[in-house]
């Protein structure tokens, strides 16, 4: 089957009593396609009556950016879940809207029509699967929220062990940091808003949302943990008979404390890092191309440590051990 990169394609069941309002997604990154698997195996026990769908609203988008998909790379023209807004303006020297741009017109609205979303991602480099969720309740000015009980319960029963959080936090540090840097004034990455993606719009059209990442992109198992999760989830929210199983803990509690900028193409890791790699305060991380050292400022772990970072954009996050609980 040929994936058009015009449209995208969406699966709603909508069942005849109310109940909460559930809208799963899959391959928002192109080559992330074990969330992909995982809801087609759902769609298809939907369609052969294993699954009945008794109360509320479940809506899937397998392929959120066609796009990439086709291509089997992380983005089209640009990173999908950064400053995922609609209606947004060509970029400063672009004459024309990036693809992703038109997604987010269709995907942003599509969110909005929900109370809860499961996003389903993957990773590249070896690894436990984890789940990402948001703020603690607040009335602040950059991520207000007020469900952050429901997206606790929601992590807790997704089948994983680790549950991550201070992501939009930790990026508005790192735009504070690039301004400071006096980068080129309007570029994407010196604005908050571009640390905004599927979950963070959820958050702020009233809903709530978690990221589970299901393993590394090729991991034969990775699409069934991420059709256990989407499972678990009907089972949480009511929207199946019957109880999801319990949560898997213990846990392991993280927060993402700062992020840190490759600076220049010269800028290289001393090792090839692996989310989650412990560090002890003082552990060479990098060196700068003008050779000063990048070095843990206490002990802790990498996060997302990106190999093919563009100058001027996040390079890795330094993670502490969270002090909020599920």
């Amino acid at each position: 089957m040929t994936l058009s990169t015009r449209h995208l394609r969406i699966h709603r069941f909508a069942a005849l009593d109310k109940g909460p309002r559930l809208v799963v997604t899959g391959a928002v990154h192109g080559n992330e396609t074990a969330g992909t698997r995982g809801i087609e195996r759902v769609v298809r026990e939907i369609e052969r009556g294993e699954i009945d769908i008794v109360r509320g609203t479940l809506t899937f988008v397998p392929v959120c950016n066609p796009l990439a998909y086709r291509h089997r790379r992380r983005a089209g023209e640009r990173n999908l879940n950064r400053r995922l807004l609609p209606g947004q303006p060509p970029q400063p020297g672009r004459e024309t809207r990036e693809y992703e741009d038109q997604v987010a017109d269709v995907l942003c609205p599509l969110l909005a029509e929900h109370d809860v979303l499961l996003d389903l991602h993957s990773f590249r480099s070896p690894g436990e699967p984890f789940a990402l969720r948001g703020p603690q309740d607040n009335a602040g000015a950059l991520e207000p929220f007020a469900h952050a009980a429901a997206e606790a319960r929601l992590a807790a029963h997704l089948g994983v062990r680790r549950i991550v959080d201070g992501w939009l936090d930790a990026y508005a540090r790192g735009v504070a940091q690039r301004k400071q840097r006096g980068l080129t004034p309007g570029a994407v990455n010196e604005d908050a808003a571009y640390g905004i993606g599927t979950t963070e719009y959820m958050r702020s059209v009233g809903g709530y949302a978690v990221t589970l990442e299901c393993g590394q992109h090729d991991d034969p198992a990775a699409p069934g943990v991420a059709y256990h999760a989407i499972r678990q989830t009907l089972a949480l929210l009511g929207l199946v008979e019957g109880m999801p199983a319990p949560p898997a803990g213990p846990f392991e509690c993280l927060t993402l404390a700062r992020v840190i900028d490759r600076h220049a193409e010269g800028d290289r890791f001393v090792k090839t890092w692996t989310s989650f790699d412990a560090l002890a305060k003082g552990d060479l991380i990098a060196l700068r191309a003008d050779g000063s050292e990048v070095r843990a400022p206490e002990a802790g772990c990498i996060v997302f440590p990106d190999h093919g970072a563009l100058p001027g954009h996040e390079w890795f996050y330094l993670g502490q051990p969270s002090p909020r609980g599920l």
